[in-house]
């Protein structure tokens, strides 16, 4: 009887450590390259089928010429909630993986949708972006997002609209008399 115990025993132990672990495996890109031209720049994934319960944080890195304003938002879609993906977070980072803004959740669930704001971004080289999400389903997800830098004009700009307001003012008082 102890025989067919220990038979049993080691059975069930060996069948145990060749059954495959469910877990949920790193699906993440390596970091891409966004070109930003005219101020503005895009970035898109695609997550193909069988990647149920997987998990991705994926950069895309670009730099910044002149300093402004920034602005970045982010949507993924899908049909259905129980579908497509979960996007748990969009932040800004430097280029030495600091973190510079988290990103702001405006919806979620048949979409998903994030946005970065800052007002006065510093021009500087290597800046980049992080999507962090799970793969809700069987089927493909897929995300997309746009980054834009709009430049502050320099003080000298407000002052040289402020004269040319101050030359129309005159002109047209001196047409009315």
């Amino acid at each position: 009887m102890t025989k067919i115990k220990n038979i049993a025993a080691s059975l069930a132990l060996a069948s145990a450590a060749l059954a495959g672990q469910a877990y949920a495996a790193d699906i993440s890109n390596p970091v891409e390259a966004i070109e930003v031209v005219d101020g503005a720049g895009a970035f898109a994934r695609l997550i193909t089928g069988n990647h149920r319960d997987d998990t991705f944080t994926d950069s895309y890195s670009f730099d910044v010429a002149v300093g402004g304003s920034f602005v970045a938002n982010l949507y993924s879609y899908s049909g259905n909630p129980k579908n497509g993906l979960d996007i748990t977070s969009f932040d800004l980072f430097a280029a030495d993986g600091s973190l510079v803004s988290h990103g702001t959740q405006l919806s979620t669930g048949q979409t998903d949708q994030w946005s970065l704001n800052l007002d006065n971004l510093s021009a500087a080289n290597g800046y980049y972006v992080s999507v962090t999400g799970k793969v809700l389903s069987q089927a493909a997800g897929t995300y997309s997002g746009v980054v834009a830098v709009t430049a502050v004009p320099e003080p000298a700009t407000y002052g040289m609209l402020l004269g040319g307001m101050a030359l129309l003012g005159v002109v047209a008082r001196r047409r009315k008399q």
